[in-house]
């Protein structure tokens, strides 16, 4: 017996935010300007970083069909249930913040990665995160931790620096954490049979 279709089911939701994002055209992050709102994004790579080549083609012309990274952003307040503006900045911050530190490292060309995002109300932001990384589950997200990190402040810096750090060295701050002691070669092997893994 077939069941009737539910529009308001999670998994339809989420599929129709999926959509709604994949279907929107890339911009180029040395490109970005200002926008309003809280969302999810999608960054994709198209440079020819050694580790990368794989999600490179797979984003070649036009097709950008492999994110590198994941993320949302939501307006301040909302993960506390507080009473949020309509009028938020909160997407575009999120996305700025990585642009300037794919800027910072040392072995990354800003103008190899586009942005794709989707303004939508508050209450959906997490599950089309969850859905986009389910589906793709980046090497960014899945992998190579430390690419969403901030800057934890003077007397917070303890622990190792991460291995997005460690392959992209560049960011000031992540340099003043301890050094992983992780050989670069194999972080970088890593991240190449992570991506082929996931694109056989």
């Amino acid at each position: 017996m077939t069941s009737p279709f539910n529009p308001l089911d999670l998994d339809n939701l989420a599929a129709s935010i999926g959509s709604a994002i994949l279907s929107s055209t890339p911009t180029r992050l040395d490109r970005l300007t200002r926008f309003s709102g809280a969302g999810i994004y999608a960054l994709y790579y198209t440079g020819n970083y050694t580790h990368y080549k794989l999600l490179a083609d797979a984003n070649s012309a036009g097709a950008f069909a492999q994110p590198i990274y994941v993320g949302k952003a939501v307006p301040s307040g909302a993960r506390r249930g507080i009473t949020i503006a309509t009028s938020t900045s909160a997407l575009f911050n999120r996305v700025n913040d990585h642009r300037q530190s794919i800027d910072a490292a040392f072995n990354l060309d800003l103008r190899d990665f586009f942005a794709r995002w989707l303004v939508v109300e508050p209450i959906w932001v997490p599950l089309g995160e969850t859905l986009l990384i389910g589906r793709f589950a980046p090497v960014w997200n899945a992998l190579l931790d430390g690419f969403g990190n901030h800057d934890p402040g003077a007397g917070r810096r303890v622990g190792l620096n991460s291995r997005w750090d460690t392959l992209h060295p560049g960011r000031t701050w992540a340099a003043l954490s301890a050094e992983r002691g992780e050989d670069v070669g194999a972080i970088g092997a890593d991240v190449e049979e992570y991506i082929r893994s996931r694109m056989a």
